[in-house]
């Protein structure tokens, strides 16, 4: 990347040393139990394979996509991981920043100063995220020595990795009191949708990149207005904000969108990523109950934990992160899955997998039938 004097926007190592330094603590197991949960989680990640593919029919019989490693990590590892995937996706972005930065009066302090405390705020946010994600398909992974990922030749471009977080998984089987054995193969079927999602439909992967890249060159975003941003993220998380103060903007991370164009790419992306996600969980529950004996029971606490929330931290954080936009995006995402494959059934809807042009919009992600009508009829016009 691009820098001032060697100083880079972002100070990747320390946002990695920093998260790995605040994450909080793991449950606590034993060797041998950890053990035990690694080589579980990896047996329900082969097995969800199969459940997946023959509940959703994405994967035409005699076809075998491209193969993309299952990787059963820590925290730490999870922190690794991501690092490494926003250092290659928001790279055109931070280039951009970098570019105005230097040629603004006192640009080359910023840079000496400005990418150790990104590198920071980053990290603190990073490791609030990184005790709470359960499993995460990582679809612009570039691949390390520590971290595989799947050969970009195989596919025609960027390799992917399935990430199950061992600890988080643990920790929230124990917070909701459920079968355990029962839970992470209940995890595994929804990460294994996404897993397949991006392996039986190859133009998915590049077609998103393709929306984000073209998002971020939209961007005018001045950098000291992000680093803000995360600022008020790491006082959120370290309670350095009053009490009583409220956040001024209400704004999310995502929310820095200021240009028509950009506000057309971002709802765009929602209605893809509501589509993913709800998928996703109705295929969980789809799958479940043949394979998951608890699985209403594992739903309904899950829902509520989900529905709760945490504190009044969290909740803050939830906004300024957009993670709450991501929870309607499950809710929102399910409902049109099953609206859609109780009227056309699934070989109906695997339509929506056909090309860019059959993904619904967000407008049809509220209105399923609006979907059928333009797709189903348009074909069998």
């Amino acid at each position: 990347m691009t820098s001032i004097g060697g100083a880079e926007m972002v100070d990747w190592n320390l946002a990695v040393a920093t998260a790995t330094r605040f994450v909080r603590p793991g449950p606590d197991v034993s060797r041998d139990e950890a053990r035990a949960v690694v080589a579980e989680l990896r047996r329900h990640a082969k097995a969800s394979e199969e459940h997946v593919r023959g509940f959703t029919r994405m994967i035409p019989e005699g076809h075998e996509p491209q193969d993309t490693p299952v990787l059963v990590v820590d925290r730490a590892g999870w922190v690794k991981a991501n690092v490494a995937g926003f250092r290659e996706l928001l790279k055109p972005l931070l280039d951009k920043m970098q570019e105005r930065r230097s040629a603004s009066p006192g640009g080359a302090m910023l840079g000496a100063v400005g990418g150790k405390v990104t590198g920071v705020e980053l990290g603190m946010l990073l490791s609030f995220l990184a005790s709470r994600v359960l499993g995460q398909y990582e679809t612009f992974a570039p691949a390390t020595r520590e971290l595989p990922a799947g050969d970009p030749a195989e596919s025609g471009s960027g390799g992917g990795r399935l990430l199950l977080v061992a600890p988080n998984i643990v920790h929230v089987e124990r917070e909701l009191e459920v079968d355990p054995h029962d839970f992470r193969l209940w995890v595994c079927l929804h990460e294994e949708t996404h897993r397949t999602q991006f392996t039986g439909v190859p133009w998915l992967r590049d077609h998103l990149e393709g929306e984000i890249q073209s998002f971020l060159g939209e961007t005018e975003v001045d950098p000291m207005t992000v680093l803000e941003r995360f600022r008020e993220a790491a006082q959120s998380l370290s309670g350095a904000r009053p009490e009583g103060e409220e956040d001024e903007s209400g704004r999310s991370i995502v929310e820095l969108v200021q240009t028509p164009t950009q506000r057309e790419i971002l709802s765009r992306l929602t209605a893809v990523m509501s589509l993913l996600e709800g998928h996703a969980d109705y295929v969980m529950d789809g799958v479940g109950p043949d394979v998951v004996p608890s699985v209403a029971e594992i739903r309904e606490k899950f829902q509520q934990r989900r529905a709760r929330g945490a504190s009044r931290l969290d909740q803050a954080l939830r906004k300024l992160l957009g993670l709450d936009a991501k929870l309607r995006q499950y809710r929102d995402g399910e409902r049109f899955v099953r609206s859609v494959v109780e009227e056309v059934g699934m070989d109906g809807f695997n339509r929506v997998w056909t090309s860019p042009n059959t993904l619904p919009t967000k407008a049809e992600i509220a209105k399923p039938a609006d979907w059928v009508a333009r797709v189903h009829r348009k074909t069998e016009s």
